[in-house]
């Protein structure tokens, strides 16, 4: 299913003013923008909101609700109201994949409806940063997060939630999208979430600000096809599409041809602007740049750089 014009616009224009805009201002812009609720596999759902971006997990049960990430400020009510589309329990926990703001937005106002948020001790981390900062436009910097939104409980490699009849497992993945990332598997429902290391929707972006890197995405990647069965869903962080192993087989597949293509380029002694000319992803750019603001040439300087190629350009 291929995103429509108008939501791609949206979603850039929620990217750039989550990253500066006020309160207000986001409010107005997400107004009248409706969230859906996807059964994904046994009590395990996935909320999303048109463009398929801060993609929600959701298990429910007996026990209460389990949150995956918490979309921007705005959606929470839309949130909760989605998940009693589901279930009457109590949201009770929060689990963050990542910093960036369309996953930790809502966290604050969960928080104080008495939802414990728990994330990677390196999320918890970046909530300490005096500025936030997102990877677009070369990156972006914007307000801090909220103190109110701050994760409670931290964990360093791995950590279990024994909720609803599953052993859910969470655990660090080495530094993709960012260097505070974490998996979430469920294991009795046989669906894993990636959060932002996996998407349908475009090219890997590698928050080099927040500490993201090429090679720490192959390899949590290749974790993801390690825990993935033939009939594990997948949700990726951006996408409106749940899938399965296949599709994240497909995607580490074609950055490991991208970075074959640039590293050869780069021991032939090739400047970036070289690499960049020769265009490593033509073959894959119709299927891999539906989300604006992040296309070819955002993610092949940081593959070179990342290699350790160097040119004019390579350092950004």
């Amino acid at each position: 299913m291929k995103i429509t014009n108008t939501c791609l616009s949206l979603l850039f224009a929620v990217t750039i003013l989550a990253g500066h805009g006020t309160a207000s201002a986001q409010g107005n812009l997400f107004e009248g923008v409706e969230l859906t609720i996807t059964p994904v596999a046994g009590n395990v759902y996935m909320v999303q909101r048109p463009g398929g971006g801060g993609n929600i997990g959701v298990q429910v049960g007996p026990d209460g609700v389990l949150l995956v990430d918490s979309l921007f400020d705005p959606f929470t009510e839309r949130l909760l109201n989605s998940v009693k589309q589901v279930s009457d329990e109590q949201v009770r926990f929060l689990i963050n994949t990542h910093i960036h703001v369309d996953h930790v937005g809502g966290n604050a106002n969960l928080a104080e409806r008495g939802v414990v948020i728990f994330s990677q001790e390196n999320t918890r981390l970046r909530f300490l940063d005096e500025r936030s900062r997102i990877p677009r436009n070369g990156g972006t910097f914007g307000p801090p997060h909220p103190e109110a939104g701050r994760p409670l409980i931290t964990f360093k490699d791995e950590m279990s939630f024994h909720l609803n009849g599953e052993d859910i497992q969470v655990f660090h993945v080495p530094p993709a999208h960012t260097d505070g990332d974490a998996f979430i598997y469920f294991p009795e429902s046989d669906v894993l979430h990636l959060g932002d290391v996996y998407r349908t929707t475009s090219y890997p972006i590698i928050d080099v600000y927040n500490g993201g890197t090429l090679k720490g995405t192959i390899e949590a990647l290749n974790m993801a096809i390690d825990i993935a069965g033939p009939d594990t869903r997948v949700i990726p962080g951006h996408g409106l599409e749940i899938v399965g192993r296949a599709e994240v087989i497909e995607f580490r597949d074609m950055i490991l041809d991208i970075q074959g293509k640039v590293l050869s380029m780069i021991r032939e002694g090739k400047k970036l602007e070289e690499v960049m000319a020769a265009q490593p992803t033509a073959e894959y750019d119709a299927d891999w740049t539906d989300d604006p603001g992040w296309g070819p040439e955002d993610f092949v300087p940081i593959v070179y750089s990342q290699l350790g190629g160097s040119g004019r350009l390579a350092d950004r």
